[in-house]
Formats: structure tokens, sequence, C-alpha cells
């Protein structure tokens, strides 16, 4: 009887390795189309949506290639292979709260009995190692496409027709690549209100560039972004001013959290301005900005 056992259970595990065997067949089918094309699949976007389909895809035997406008973050793309979380979003805003938090623990820390000394902080070498962090993120990324068997075509690109993608290299070429199924997966870009002197404005791409610390800064907005900048900046010894359209920033989150952020946030030397619009932003001859809001 243990015996029989034994084969039956064996036939099981046959059977549902042939049967994933088959799944595979048919997925790699169904994407390697007609082989009228250059490639199965063309993704178009390197963010967290289009790295994890290439590769995917790639893995079940089908000839891939994934558009990105760089394989390196900075300007002028600011993403790159990875997308906004890896680039220009979670992980070098996380570097920056780490970073930012040190001022007030060293403050706490006197209460304990520690001596401050005379902490000072080096932008300069902060920002060197938040981007040698990012540069290696980017060369994982690149790796694990390359090895998955997706070609990274580096370029921006735009639909010519169902099956055709043109890219824009960076030299200026064009190419054209040809595929049986075409994925969108471009993500955004942040938004800046028409108003004037809004060229002087930066946004949540160019803050974690900037090549030195600002003594005062403007936020505008309500949203996570907004708030955990002007966290981020004050912690660091930015003098900071966060400006809102409502009543209250955060909206949809929680209330008692909402309102407890800003008791918090209130306590420090932050500036706080809530049913407040810009109206204008103007450049001054010592290269500061004088911001005006619509109740001027």
């Amino acid at each position: 009887r243990p015996s029989c056992q034994h084969h039956h259970h064996h036939q099981q595990q046959q059977q549902q390795v042939a049967e994933e065997e088959e799944k595979k067949k048919g997925t790699a089918s169904m994407l390697r189309g007609s082989g009228k094309h250059m490639y199965d699949l063309v993704v178009v976007g390197g963010g967290s949506g289009g790295v994890r389909a290439s590769r995917i895809a790639a893995g079940h035997g089908a000839k891939v290639a994934l558009v990105e406008a760089s394989v390196n973050h900075g300007p002028p793309t600011y993403s790159a292979i990875g997308g906004t979380c890896v680039n220009v979003g979670c992980v070098p805003k996380k570097l920056m709260v780490y970073g930012s938090s040190y001022r007030e623990e060293f403050e706490h820390a006197a209460a304990f009995g520690w001596s401050k000394g005379s902490a000072t902080h080096d932008w300069a070498t902060f920002m060197e190692k938040k981007d040698k962090e990012i540069s290696r993120l980017n060369g994982i990324y690149g790796r694990m496409l390359g090895g998955a068997g997706v070609e990274i075509v580096e370029g921006w690109g735009k639909l010519k027709g169902t099956n055709e993608v043109v890219v824009s290299k960076p030299d200026g070429e064009e190419v054209s690549l040809t595929a049986e199924t075409i994925l969108i997966a471009v993500g955004g870009w942040p938004f800046k209100p028409d108003i004037p002197g809004i060229e002087h404005a930066i946004t949540s791409n160019e803050v974690f560039y900037l090549k030195e610390l600002p003594q005062r800064t403007v936020v505008v907005g309500g949203g996570y972004i907004a708030v955990e900048f002007a966290a981020i900046l004050h912690g660091f010894g930015s003098e900071v001013t966060l400006m809102y359209r409502r009543d209250l920033f955060l909206r949809g989150f929680d209330k008692d959290l909402r309102e407890h952020l800003k008791t918090e946030m209130e306590r420090t030397s932050m500036n706080l301005q809530f049913n407040t619009n810009v109206a204008k932003i103007e450049k001054n001859g010592d290269g500061s900005f004088t911001v005006t809001t619509d109740s001027g």
C-alpha cells in the first residue's frame, strides 16, 4: 500500500509539472504571435509595471524590448530604469527623511545628557552618497532585465500605429520597433500651475538634485509629497513655508491624523498657510524669489 501511495503521489507531481509546462507554452505562444514583427512585446516605460511585465514575458520565452528615456537617473529625464520610486520617489525620499531627522535627534539627545557639540551638515556629501545608491539600483535593474533576455532601448517612445513604436534616442536618431503586442506603462509627471513666474519653480523631480540646500523654501500643495518635503527641508535646516489652497492638508487621509500632524508641525518653526493660492513668482536681484498670493 505505501508503494502504491508513493506511485500515485509521483504521478500527481508529474501531471502538475506537465500542466505548468503546457501553461508556459501557451503563454509563450500567445506572446510570440505571428512572427511578422521584430518583437513579440514592446513595453514603453521602465517603471515598476513595465520592468515586471517585460521580465516575466521574457521568462515565458517572448522576445521583448523595453523603452525608457534613460538607463541612469538624473537630469534632464530624472526618472530611469526602475521608475519614479527608485529614481525620484520612495527610495531617495526615504534617504532624505533619514538624513533630515538627525537634527531633531541631536536636540533630543541633549536632554538625556549628551553633549551636542557643533554638528553641521554637508549637503553636497549627502547628495553624492544618495546619487551613488540610486546608480547602484539602476545597475541592478539593468542586469536583472539583461539576464532575463530583455533588450533595453534608451529613448522616448511614441505610438505610430497598432504594431509600431518610434523611439527618439538621446543622440537624436529615430528607430522604429514593431511588435505583436505593445504595452504602455509610462507613469506620470509633476503638474505645475499656469501662473506668472512658474518657470522659477521646481517640482519633486528637481528637488532631488539641488546643488545646495535653500535657506528659505515655499512648498505649494497639500498632498503627502508636499507635506513630506516641507518636513524634510525643515529638518535639514531650511526655513519652510507650506501653502495650501484648502483649509487642511492631506485631504482623504484620516482626519485625526491630519489635525495631529498640523499641531505637531506648528510646534516647529514651519509656517503653515491654509486657504492660500499663489498668484505669481518673481525673481529678485540677489537670486531669491518673491511669492505673491492671491490675497496680496
